[in-house]
């Protein structure tokens, strides 16, 4: 499997995108600028965080009009894969690939933290080294992560299964004081209809590598690798492993 890890003006988690892909998963994996227009090779595409072009305007607005955009929006249209982690994911709803918007913290600050996921859903790729209702711990640092959409999108996004993660407690309760960033129905992350295009603001490539004492992010890109090579992701297997 070839991943692709877009790089933008500004972006700076995309050398941390790569050491998962590339060195703890051994894919091949090559950096994709953002004039690029070509990107046919590419089996999944990653969005880095970061603050592209500055996040001048607002997070995500200038990225939109990338050369490279159109190129992800047909590699999308095509059923190939897209992930798009923080700015990624301001990018993703900016472009129009995933409904709603990434607004202002609800207290106006940076926040800079580790936050506990519920898992809603594992009949996908991206989750299928989990378990329904696990809680997992991601980083999260974003000043704009605060997700918002309309009462028909919200409706429409809960009816189709569409949210993946929310910020939860300990225990998997997603009480209001779990919520750092104030985003509506605790929502940390959501995926188009097809499955295919997943947007979520705290990061799994900071939380790969056993070295840094926290290993839940890894899952994500083991079980998309393993359910698209056909086999069966054990999460125990995956999220646990030493590596």
């Amino acid at each position: 499997m070839k991943f692709g890890v877009i790089v933008f003006p500004g972006s700076n988690c995309d050398r941390d995108v790569a050491y998962v892909t590339r060195d703890l998963l051994g894919q091949p994996t090559r950096f994709v600028w953002h004039e690029e227009t070509d990107i046919s090779d590419l089996d999944v595409v990653v969005i880095p965080g970061g603050f592209s072009y500055g996040d001048y305007l607002r997070c995500g607005a200038i990225a939109q009009f990338s050369p490279v955009m159109p190129a992800v929006v047909n590699h999308a249209k095509q059923g190939k894969y897209v992930l798009g982690i923080c700015n990624g994911f301001q990018v993703l709803t900016e472009a129009g690939l995933l409904p709603g918007a990434l607004v202002r913290n609800r207290d106006l600050h940076f926040i800079c933290d580790r936050a506990p996921l519920k898992v809603e859903r594992t009949d996908l790729p991206w989750t299928s080294a989990y378990s329904t209702g696990q809680v997992i711990t991601l980083p999260i640092a974003h000043g704009e992560g605060r997700y918002y959409a309309d009462a028909d999108t919200l409706k429409a996004l809960e009816d189709h299964h569409q949210v993946l993660f929310r910020y939860c407690n300990a225990t998997g309760e997603t009480e209001e004081l779990c919520n750092l960033n104030g985003s509506v129905g605790n929502i940390a992350g959501i995926c188009n209809q097809e499955g295919n295009v997943l947007g979520m603001m705290p990061h799994p490539e900071r939380a790969s590598d056993s070295m840094l004492g926290a290993t839940d992010g890894i899952g994500l890109f083991q079980g998309l690798l393993a359910t698209v090579m056909g086999e069966a992701p054990s999460a125990k297997r995956l999220v646990n492993s030493s590596l």
